[in-house]
């Protein structure tokens, strides 16, 4: 019982930010999940032989990044439809679902948490961290997320310092072109969301599409189709979407550090619910609006079964 105890007591303060770290190796909230429980679960099996060499939270990371390692063995990445290099869909595209795709998912993100997490779980940037292989994709995120030497990485690793320094120079240059500091939210941004809410609510089609950027994204997995442009955005809205005015309601939570929204449509017997989780991009404009349709999703962001 004391060996329990004491593991709790050591291992437990580390559960949220070894979520995040599964969740950006793997692209995936419900795998993080699973792994960062098998993490725990060899931990525990292995405490008693910890000989605090390191700190328990360094120890955990090693399990946790190895776990990630031997979950994607294997696994193809997980991309969101934009990100498949495809063209944006037009009026005679047909809307189809496709679950053999293992979709990127989002991940619930803290307004409170640190700044590193809240930007580091940004949806474009696991996104493209799903390009990387598995293990540049690991030291990438322990030298630059978590800010681990490289000796540091390569002990984490079981790697050489120079094979960690040449796989984070790989990395880097396939990454080139992100920017973690890309999306920046506008000042202010409450005044924007407020807009957004009261427009999609009402399903006022001028409102929404004024609040677009020029080179807007509407994306919607599982549906691997995504619309680019006002125009497109517009035209899906106004002859796919399913709600009516005044016939959705929006509440608001936090996904991958970005501002999102649970969308609750009216149901033949008059009760709101779960419809999808959007979850926006926006600078002084709305630039991308991800819109997630698993509803296993709205309980994990806090948002209730009907609204």
């Amino acid at each position: 019982m004391t060996a329990t105890v004491d593991f709790a007591t050591a291992a437990d303060p580390f559960r949220r930010e070894l979520l995040a770290h599964c969740y950006r190796m793997l692209g995936s909230l419900h795998d993080a999940e699973d792994l960062v429980q098998e993490t725990y679960l060899r931990a525990w099996k292995a405490y008693g032989k910890f000989e605090g060499r390191s700190s328990v939270r360094t120890w955990l990371y090693r399990i946790a990044t190895n776990v990630c390692l031997t979950a994607l063995d294997g696994r193809t990445r997980r991309p969101l439809p934009f990100g498949l290099g495809t063209q944006g869909a037009t009026e005679t595209d047909p809307l189809t679902q496709d679950h053999e795709i293992p979709w990127l998912e989002p991940f619930p993100t803290d307004p409170a948490a640190i700044v590193t997490e809240r930007e580091s779980t940004r949806l474009a940037f696991v996104a493209a961290l799903q390009h990387l292989p598995p293990r540049q994709r690991a030291v990438l995120i322990l030298r630059d997320v978590l800010k681990l030497s490289a000796a540091e990485t390569a002990d984490e690793l079981d790697m050489t310092v120079a094979a960690v320094n040449s796989a984070l120079q790989r990395a880097h240059a396939q990454l080139k072109d992100l920017s973690e500091d890309e999306i920046v939210e506008p000042a202010d941004a409450k005044q924007l969301l407020d807009r957004w809410v009261k427009a999609f609510e009402a399903k006022d089609i001028p409102a929404i599409i004024g609040m677009f950027a020029e080179d807007v994204i509407w994306e919607m997995p599982p549906y691997p189709q995504f619309y680019r442009g006002p125009d497109m955005v517009a035209w899906h809205l106004t002859n796919q979407c399913p709600s009516v005015p005044h016939g959705a309601r929006m509440i608001a939570t936090e996904a991958n550090g970005q501002p999102a929204f649970g969308l609750y449509l009216r149901a033949e017997d008059g009760v709101f619910r779960p419809f999808n989780l959007q979850v926006v991009e926006a600078s002084d404009r709305i630039t991308r609006v991800s819109s997630f349709f698993d509803l296993s999703l709205f309980p994990k962001f806090g948002l209730p079964s009907t609204a």
